[in-house]
């Protein structure tokens, strides 16, 4: 990793940067449950990222770290950010585990800071990102982009269009890939934006549902 990402670097034990109800929220939903997620890798990331060559990654949103873990296993320099440190503790137990290094950033991704055009490969999987008037966290997806580097944004189908419910739960609050890919300009070029079916790991929440929407763009310059 070179020396111009500036992020605060930090250990699943350091401070947090970021809205402490952020992270309460989330310490909650990884509290509940021994294990949240599946622990293997997302599926969109294995195929979409065949055939690129390994370089710096920034995993946004990395959860129990299986994308992480995956990704410094197959060479990548990965820099792993989540606002819940509870996620944390479990994802650098995992990486310990696996016999790989990783670097940990404990943060929110509109404050974490990052030098701009950081990383060649920028993975944010079924990611929840909250809109803000200035579209902070599309703006900061796309800024840590490095020149010949890939954006690869992965959500589930149909959400975006949902009404807001009873959990507290409304799309309006989030970011969603069609925000990113209105944000993109000639510098980008879209490799894909397109709807399939979601390529289920065994267990874990959110396996009841059946498509993606996945978004890969590639910076030109």
């Amino acid at each position: 990793m070179t020396d111009d990402i500036t992020a605060a670097e930090a250990s699943p034990s350091d401070g947090y940067l970021g809205d402490p109800a952020v992270r309460a929220e989330w310490d909650n939903r990884y509290a509940d449950r021994r294990q949240l997620w599946s622990g293997q890798p997302n599926g969109a990331l294995v195929a979409e990222i065949a055939g690129l060559t390994p370089g710096r990654v920034l995993d946004v949103g990395c959860g129990e770290g299986a994308d992480a873990v995956w990704l410094a296993r197959g060479g990548w320099d990965v820099t792993a950010l989540e606002v819940s440190g509870v996620a944390l503790e479990r994802a650098a137990g995992h990486a310990r585990d696996a016999g790989v290094d990783v670097r940990w950033v404990h943060a929110t991704l509109t404050e974490a800071g990052f030098a701009p055009a950081s990383f060649d490969l920028v993975s944010a999987q079924y990611p929840a990102l909250l809109r803000t008037p200035e579209a902070s966290a599309e703006r900061a997806l796309i800024a840590a982009v490095a020149p010949g580097g890939v954006l690869l944004l992965v959500h589930h189908a149909g959400m975006e269009t949902r009404e807001a419910d009873d959990s507290g739960f409304d799309p309006a609050d989030y970011v969603w890939p069609s925000m990113v890919t209105a944000l993109l300009t000639e510098d980008w070029v879209v490799e894909v934006d397109e709807r399939r079916p979601r390529v289920v790991p065994d267990g874990g929440a959110g396996a009841h549902h059946t498509d993606d929407v996945v978004l890969r763009a590639r910076r030109l310059r």
